[in-house]
């Protein structure tokens, strides 16, 4: 008997659906991207620092660093492309290469500076290299994550929504890039801390780079030759093992060598005579000079003091402002104490206050023999007091506590040129500076180079009477011949030779309301080496020669200062 053909219903196969990333790698992986972002990080915190000392101008320098590496992570992005289908080889490689130049350039940038004389095309193609090398890493880590399987699915454990998720799946998609940009930012949120707070002061830009670069290395390496180990074959295996050897192998070499570099390129920049060189925590400060010979000293690798004509510079900052009363002189800035030795030489002054950023300078000024030679033991003077502290913050807070004004405030700064001192050339950092000053006291302020830089000069002027005073402005010969320049901080230290150092210092007397008298000297003036009534009548003439009017007033939020 033939039995009926009975027709069952077609049962429905439950398909397993594809594997998505293993939280075994999914963690590492993340772990590597918050490495490597700390890392980047850093390396753009040590281009931005080092060329902000070695170039000057900071504003500009993170301008350029940023756009430039920014640009370059998206290229870097697209060239990743390319290697997706080889993806952990990649990555290996791309890292390695990551680890030499960022690890490698503050060196390298440093070396450029010191010998050629020249690191801002060095510091662009370093910001597009390493920008590059940055852009490509989330692309092929992406691609890696999302190849990873995922061996719990086939017990038909769900995934954390309580559904499995799918590799190909949007949701799975955007929770896979959510949780790797997740992972740089907070890196770089731990590198841009890390960098001023534990790599900068406990191994200083060189070498904090240098380790930088092998923990970039070693963490790359260490995420494709383990949780990718079958992605690669032998030949590429040996491959990138072969190129993070070598790359931690230099950077091995230049951290052990880094103290013998730092001697030699010291040398090239400042030449043989090296006295003292010190890191402090907010600057570089190097003396220079003989046994015999003053001493020179430089600030962040610019000369601040040059020995032999110094005092040209501060007669002629300081004599023409105690030309009336002058019991109680302030100084900002000043650190090395040789404005307070022009200050102390008048017999009428009973208190001369010096606020100076930098505790550094004034303890090398007070100790180092050839500095307080220099200086005439100024700081030993118990008519002076020291406060450490940013002009700017002081002064604003002193306003409505000082019990008695000063006759006058003198203004010893770096070049208004230099970003971080356009604040303290700024209408509001005048206008708190009026608040401390006596009826008839006078402010003076050196004011960059006349001859040189005539639109920062009378933009420094146009600022002082938009905050309220008459000027009288006048310069003075920058320089003896054969000696570099002195404290507007233009030239490269002991590089004489085939750079222009400009030949004036220019310097504005300022009194709130009423037009200053002319220039003149005190009764009481100790006999000055290079000013007498004559010369500051010239000083005065060579000045106005050199007048731009219509320049607007700089303020803190709009900057007008410039080279």
């Amino acid at each position: 008997m033939i039995e009926p053909t009975v027709t069952l219903p077609p049962t429905r196969v439950r398909r397993r659906p594809p594997p998505r990333p293993r939280d075994t790698v999914r963690w590492p992986v993340l772990a590597v991207v918050f490495v490597c972002a700390a890392c980047g990080l850093v390396y753009e915190l040590e281009l931005v620092a080092l060329a902000s000392y070695l170039i000057g101008d900071s504003v500009t320098q993170a301008s350029v660093v940023l756009s430039v590496m920014v640009f370059a992570m998206g290229l870097g992005s697209l060239l990743a492309k390319r290697l997706r289908c080889r993806a952990a080889v990649g990555f290996g490689l791309i890292e390695g290469a990551l680890a030499l130049v960022g690890g490698t350039s503050a060196l390298v940038l440093y070396a450029c500076f010191a010998w050629i004389g020249e690191s801002r095309w060095v510091l662009v193609a370093f910001s597009l290299a390493i920008g590059v090398l940055i852009g490509a890493e989330i692309p092929l880590l992406m691609s890696l994550i999302q190849r990873a399987p995922e061996r719990s699915v086939a017990t038909g454990r769900a995934g954390r929504s309580g559904r499995p998720g799918r590799a190909g799946d949007p949701d799975d998609a955007a929770g896979t890039v959510a949780d790797l940009f997740a992972a740089d930012y907070v890196g770089a949120l731990v590198g841009g801390l890390a960098f001023p707070f534990l790599l900068l002061p406990w191994l200083g830009q060189l070498t904090g780079a240098l380790v930088t670069g092998a923990v970039n290395a070693v963490a790359g390496a260490a995420l494709v030759l383990w949780f990718f180990r079958r992605d690669l074959t032998a030949r590429t295996r040996a491959l990138v093992i072969g190129v993070n050897l070598a790359v931690l192998g230099l950077l091995a070499t230049a951290t052990v060598l880094v103290g013998d570099f730092e001697e030699a390129a010291r040398r090239a920049v400042y030449g043989e005579r090296v006295r003292v060189a010190v890191h402090t925590e907010l600057q570089e400060v190097v003396v220079t000079g003989g046994r015999e010979g003053p001493p020179d000293l430089y600030l962040d690798g610019r000369l601040r003091v040059a020995g032999e004509d110094e005092y040209r510079y501060h007669e002629a900052l300081v004599h023409p402002a105690m030309n009336g009363p002058h019991a109680r002189v302030l100084i900002v800035g000043g650190g090395d104490g040789l404005a307070a030795r022009e200050v102390l030489r008048y017999p009428g002054v009973r208190s001369v206050t010096v606020v100076e950023l930098d505790p550094g300078v004034v303890r090398l000024a007070r100790t180092d023999p050839a500095l307080a030679a220099l200086n005439d033991q100024a700081f030993r003077d118990p008519r002076v007091g020291v406060v450490h502290a940013d002009a700017f913050h002081w002064l604003r807070g002193s306003a409505g506590r000082v019990q008695e004004r000063y006759d006058v405030v003198i203004s010893d700064l770096p070049d208004p040129g230099i970003t971080p001192s356009t604040k303290l050339y700024s209408q509001e950092f005048y206008g708190l500076a009026s608040g401390v000053l006596a009826d008839g006291g006078r402010l003076v302020v050196h004011a960059g180079t006349a001859t040189d830089r005539p639109r920062t000069y009378w933009t420094v002027d146009a600022t002082l009477r938009a905050a309220g005073y008459a000027t009288r402005p006048y310069s003075t010969e920058g320089r003896a011949p054969g000696f570099a320049a002195g404290p507007d901080r233009t030239g490269r230290a002991g590089a004489g030779a085939g750079r222009h150092e400009p030949d004036d210092w220019g310097f504005l007397l300022a009194v709130r309301g009423a037009r200053p008298s002319a220039l003149g000297l005190a009764a009481d003036a100790p006999p000055p080496r290079s000013l007498a009534p004559g010369d500051l009548a010239a000083a005065a003439r060579r000045a106005e020669r050199t007048r731009l009017t219509g320049l607007p007033p700089s303020t803190l939020v709009h900057p007008r200062y410039g080279h």
